[in-house]
Formats: C-alpha cells, structure tokens, sequence
C-alpha cells in the first residue's frame, strides 16, 4: 500500500512539473514615437514667440526653416542676389525694417539656445528647379553671408557673443522652396556642409534614408476628411484642400477639427503600428483665421507631453543616428 502511495505521488508530481510553462521573455519594448514638427520662412515675430512658448509647454523642439530675406530691410535688401536676378529680389519680400529684423534676430538666438533647429529655406524663395549646382551653391553662400553678418549689414547692436561661430556651423539642414528639388541641388547640398533635406513627399510616414551624405526626410501624405482623401501633412496642402487657398473664416472651426483629427489618425497609426518617424509641416502665415495652428497646439499638448512619444527637430534625429556634427551656441 505504502509502494502504491509512493508511485501515486511521484506521478502526480511529474504531471504538476509538466503543466508548468516556463515564464515568458518580456516583449521587446517598442521605440519612443518621434514626431518632428517644423515651420517654413519663419517670419512672424508673433508666430516665434507662439511657437516657443508651445515647445515650452510640451517639450517640443521645431525645425525653423529660415528664408534670409527675411534678415534684411528695405534699406539693406540689395544686399542679397539670387542666382540669374539683380540685386535685391525676392518671391517673398523683404523684414519690413532695421527695428523688425532685431526683433527676428532675438528671437533666432533664443530659439537656438532653447535647443530649437535653425534651418535653411534659402533666401529669396525662388523655385530653384532648373538651376545649377553652381547656382545653389551661390543661394548657400548668400544664405550663410547673411545670418553671419545679419548684425553688422543692418547696424544693429550689440551682436550676442558667438553669434558668428552659430551662424557658420549651427545650419545643417535645408528645405527647399516649393519642395522643389533637382539632381543639382542634391549635389549641392553636401558640398555645401549641409546635413539633411527636407524637401520630399511621401505617399505615408517613411523612415529617412541617407543618400549621398545627406539624410532625406519627406512630408508623409495622410487621409483626410470625409473621404480620407490624402493630403500633404503640411498646413497649405490643408489650407488648398479646405478653401482653394482663399480664406474662409467663418469655417475655421471645422477646419481646425478636420485637421487635428487628420493628425491624430495618422499618429495613432504610427504610435500603435511600426512608430516610423511622424512629420508636419506649417508656415507662420495663420492661414483661414488660424485652424492650423489651433489644431496644431490642440495635437501637441496631447503627443507631445506622452512618456513614449518624443517631438524633436530634424538636426536631433539626424544627431541621434550619428551624423551630426558640433553645434553652434548664441550668447555663449
């Protein structure tokens, strides 16, 4: 009996034993959702401070793609050539003076020094599609000249410290006007020091590649509206699709909430799915009474302030993959 007992027991042991899985390995945990928020020409005074403060709120850093027009005034304008125009032209007009290039200017040095991107839009917002490499380089050298001397062309004082070295080395990325590109720019670009570009268009969130020396981001396009049509993620491409590009006000409620809910399914897709890299693009110009911008800060204040999303600039990522080189700081 005490034998029987025994090989009961053994055996039910040996079963309890089989049934036990092993503890499964904990999952691979998933990347941190990057979001890269940038805006074009970079204007507004206005638009600076708004665009600060929204970084501020959410610990957002932007991408400022600076056209350098805008850095000079009436009385400086001539100052700037584009390539096959005389002096003094731009697509986009000139600072409206001396007093409002200072205040652009201060708000430049602190955008760098609270760790934002300050970028390329190249000067006079030409569309630069059939120039050539000796063309762009022109449009670099100009764009470079100015920021540099920004200060002493207009007679503002005094310049911050380090002003110059951030100038000569705190550029690395570019996006063209239009998002017109060429063979000829993208050769360019590297001869130029430059980093990264800006100006693709992608038919969804793609991940970068790196081609050439030069790491190439593209605006993803996302469904939108009632037909989940797509659309550049981009604040004009919205503003085309919604009024034709004429402004329509009394609707700016129903755009704003048509483009944040087209943000935030092309987000939850990522964030939910691959996290690919997640890009918006925006101007300064509060276009149809501001809708972009209201559901641009309705977007970040939710992503932004999430533990496992992270919105950063192009130079940050392109640091983070390891081709970034030393920054320039202001007022250091």
């Amino acid at each position: 009996m005490s034998c029987l007992c025994r090989v009961v027991a053994f055996s039910l042991a040996t079963v309890g034993g089989a049934l036990a899985d092993p503890p499964a390995p904990p999952l691979p945990a998933k990347p941190k959702q990057i979001v890269i928020i940038s805006f074009d020409s970079a204007r507004d005074v206005s638009q600076w401070k708004r665009s600060r403060a929204l970084a501020q709120r959410t610990g957002a850093h932007f991408t400022y793609f600076l056209s350098c027009v805008f850095l000079l005034s009436p009385e400086t304008r001539k100052e700037y050539t584009a390539p096959g125009k005389s002096a003094g032209k731009s697509n986009i007009g000139f600072a409206a003076s001396r007093q409002e290039v200072a205040e652009r200017l201060e708000q430049i040095g602190l955008a760098a020094r609270e760790g934002h991107d300050i970028a390329s839009h190249a000067c006079g917002h030409f569309d630069g599609k059939d120039w050539s490499k000796a063309d762009w380089l022109k449009e670099f050298a100009s764009f470079e000249h100015i920021l540099e001397n920004a200060y002493t062309i207009n007679g503002i004082t005094p310049e911050p410290g380090g002003w110059q070295n951030f100038a000569r080395h705190a550029v690395v990325g570019f996006r063209a006007p239009y998002l017109s590109t060429s063979k000829a720019l993208y050769e360019a670009l590297p001869a130029a020091g430059y980093q990264f570009d800006a100006s693709g268009v992608s038919q969804g969130p793609a991940r970068p590649p790196t081609v050439g020396g030069i790491t190439r981001f593209s605006l993803p396009q996302i469904p939108e509206g009632p037909k989940s049509r797509p659309v550049i993620a981009m604040d004009y491409n919205l503003y085309v699709r919604h009024s034709g590009g004429f402004e329509r006000p009394s609707q700016a409620d129903e755009f704003a909430n048509r483009t944040y809910d087209a943000f935030r399914a092309a987000f939850d897709a990522q964030y939910q799915g691959k996290r690919i890299p997640f890009e918006l693009g925006f101007h300064f110009t509060l276009m149809n009474d501001g809708a972009y911008w209201n559901a641009l800060e309705r977007f970040a204040g939710e992503v932004c302030v999430k533990s496992d999303v992270e919105c950063i600039s192009f130079r940050d990522y392109v640091e983070r993959q390891g081709g970034g080189r030393k920054k320039g700081s202001v007022g250091g």
